[in-house]
C-alpha cells in the first residue's frame, strides 16, 4: 500500500509523552534543516511506485529519505544508521518522528529494498531538494546556475583486487555452494585443493616466483573446468534454473577470457564491474563505473552525478550529463560550461558555450578567474570521496552505481547545508524563510515552470 504519514503530522497528542520538539534544540542545524526540507516532495515523486490497494502500509517516505541523507551525510551503513537513529533524537526528528522512539524503526534490509523500489524512478528528487535547499537560503545564487563545471571520476565498487587466481577460486566455491543447495552431488568439489593451490599462488607471488604463480593459477584453472562440465552432465538444460544458466554463462565466459580481452570479468558476485585506467603513477586502474559530476563554478554546489557504463570517452559523456542537471532545474543551461582537455571533441549541442581548459599564458583575462575555479571541483570529488560513499560503491548492479552517486552528491550538499545553518542564528533563518516562499522546485507546479523561479527569487517580495 501506500507510505503510511509520519507521526509528526499526526495531530493526536499524547498525555504522557513529550514532542521531541520541545526536547531538542531548535537552533541546531539538524533541526533547522528538517524545517527546510519540503518533505511532500518526495511523496508526489515517489507515491506511483507503490499498490494503493494491496499490502499493510509501507514505511513512512520522509523516514527513509532521512536515513538515507543521514547515511552519506555521515559516511554509515545501513546498520548503523539504524541503529544510531534510536539514540540521536535530532535524527528521529529529522525523520519526521512526533515523539522519541525506543525501538528501531524498521530493519536495516528495507533501506535496500526501498532503494531498489525507486531505481526505476531514480533518486534525482533527492538531489533536487537539496539544490533547491541551497537557493532558498541564497547560499546558491540562480545565476550561478548558468555557469558550470563538468568533470569526471571513478566510483569504485567493493571488490578485491582482481587475480586469475582468486577469480577461479571464487567461481568454483560460488558452483558448489549453488550444487550443494540444489543437492546435486558432484564427483569432486576440490575444497582443500583449492583453498591448498590459492596458498600456493600467494607465497608464490611473495617469493615473485612467476613461473609458480602460472603453475598454481593453472590449477585452479582446472579445478573450475571440471567442476563446470561436472554439473553440465548432471544438469540437463532443461532442468536448469535462470540462476543455473547465468552462472554457468559467467563461468564459460570466466574460462575463456584473455590477458587482452576487451570485456573481462573483474569479480564474480559484481560481473558489471569495469577496469578504467587512471594513468597516474600511485593508482594506475581503479574497478567500478565512470561518474560525471556537475558543479557550480562559483560556490562548488554540485547539481548531478551520473554514473556510466562502458568506460565511455569523456566527450560522449557531456551531453548526458547536462541533460540530466538540466531535468531537475526545469531550464536550459545557457551559460558557460568549463570542462579539461579530456572533452575535445564532445557531443553537446545545447545553447551553452564550453570551454575548454587552456595554458595561463593562452587565457583571455575576463575568463581567467573561472578557468582558476575550475579546479575546484577536484576538491569536491576528494571530499564526496573520502567523507562520502563515491570512493567505496557497496550496491550493487548498474542500478546501485546510480543511485550511490545520486547520493554521494546529496551528501556533499548537505554538509555544506548544516555548516551554514550551523553559523547562522535562529531569528535570522526565521525571517529568510519567511521572505523567500518557497516557488522553487514545487510540486504543485509543472516542471517547466520551475524554472521560471529562478530569477523569481531576485525579485521576491519583501
Amino acid at each position: 500500500m501506500k507510505p503510511r504519514q509520519p507521526s509528526c503530522q499526526d495531530p493526536q497528542g499524547h498525555l504522557y509523552r513529550i514532542e521531541l520538539t520541545q526536547l531538542i534544540d531548535l537552533e541546531h542545524p539538524l533541526a533547522k534543516l528538517a524545517a527546510l526540507v519540503d518533505w511532500t516532495r518526495f511523496d508526489e515523486a515517489f507515491s506511483p511506485l507503490y499498490d494503493p490497494g494491496n499490502g499493510r502500509p509501507a514505511i513512512p517516505t520522509q523516514l527513509m529519505v532521512g536515513l538515507h541523507y543521514l547515511k552519506h551525510l555521515y559516511q554509515l551503513s545501513d546498520e548503523d544508521v539504524v541503529m544510531q537513529w534510536v539514540e540521536n533524537p535530532y535524527w528521529q526528528h529529522l525523520c519526521g518522528s512526533k515523539y522519541f522512539e525506543h525501538e528501531l524503526a524498521m530493519h536495516p534490509t528495507s533501506m535496500t529494498k526501498w532503494r531498489q523500489k525507486i531505481a526505476a524512478a531514480g533518486a534525482e528528487p533527492l538531489l533536487a531538494e537539496t539544490i533547491a535547499a541551497g537557493l532558498q537560503l541564497k547560499i546558491v545564487k540562480p545565476q550561478s546556475l548558468q555557469r558550470v563545471v563538468v568533470d569526471t571520476t571513478v566510483q569504485p565498487k567493493a571488490v578485491a583486487y582482481p587475480t586469475d587466481a582468486k577469480l577461479y577460486d571464487d567461481m568454483r566455491r560460488r558452483l558448489v555452494r549453488l550444487a550443494q543447495r540444489e543437492g546435486l552431488g558432484l564427483r569432486q568439489s576440490y575444497v582443500r585443493c583449492g583453498k591448498r593451490m590459492l596458498a600456493a599462488v600467494g607465497r608464490s607471488a611473495r617469493g615473485r616466483h612467476k613461473a609458480g604463480i602460472r603453475k598454481h593459477t593453472k590449477k585452479l584453472k582446472t579445478y573450475l573446468g571440471r567442476v563446470v562440465r561436472d554439473i553440465e552432465r548432471k544438469l540437463p538444460q532443461q532442468q536448469r534454473s535462470a540462476a543455473w544458466q547465468q552462472t554457468l554463462r559467467l563461468a564459460r565466459r570466466l574460462l575463456r577470457q584473455q590477458k587482452g580481452d576487451a570485456n573481462k570479468i573483474y569479480s564474480v558476485h559484481a560481473p558489471d564491474t569495469e577496469c578504467i585506467a587512471k594513468g597516474k603513477l600511485r593508482k594506475p586502474f581503479e574497478f567500478g563505473h565512470k561518474v560525471s559530476l556537475v558543479t557550480t563554478a562559483r560556490e562548488q554546489w554540485v547539481l548531478g552525478a551520473l554514473a556510466l557504463q562502458g568506460r565511455p570517452f569523456d566527450g560522449h559523456t557531456l551531453a548526458g550529463t547536462v541533460a540530466q542537471v538540466e531535468a531537475m532545474m526545469g531550464q536550459k543551461i545557457r551559460g558557460e560550461i568549463y570542462v579539461d582537455k579530456g572533452y575535445r571533441g564532445h557531443d553537446y549541442q545545447g545553447p551553452a558555450k564550453v570551454l575548454l581548459a587552456k595554458p595561463r599564458r593562452k587565457q583571455e583575462p575576463k575568463l581567467r578567474r573561472w578557468y582558476n575555479k575550475r579546479n575546484g571541483i577536484e576538491a569536491m570529488i576528494s571530499h564526496m570521496k573520502n567523507d562520502g560513499w563515491l570512493g567505496r560503491n557497496y550496491l550493487k548492479g548498474m542500478a546501485g552505481s546510480r543511485i550511490n552517486a545520486l547520493l554521494a552528491a546529496c551528501g556533499q550538499n548537505l554538509r555544506k547545508l548544516l555548516a551554514w545553518l550551523a553559523t547562522h542564528a535562529r531569528p535570522f533563518f526565521c525571517a529568510l524563510l519567511r521572505l523567500l516562499p518557497r516557488t522553487l522546485f514545487s510540486p504543485h507546479r509543472p516542471p517547466r515552470a520551475c524554472g521560471q523561479s529562478f530569477r523569481a527569487l531576485q525579485h521576491c517580495p519583501r
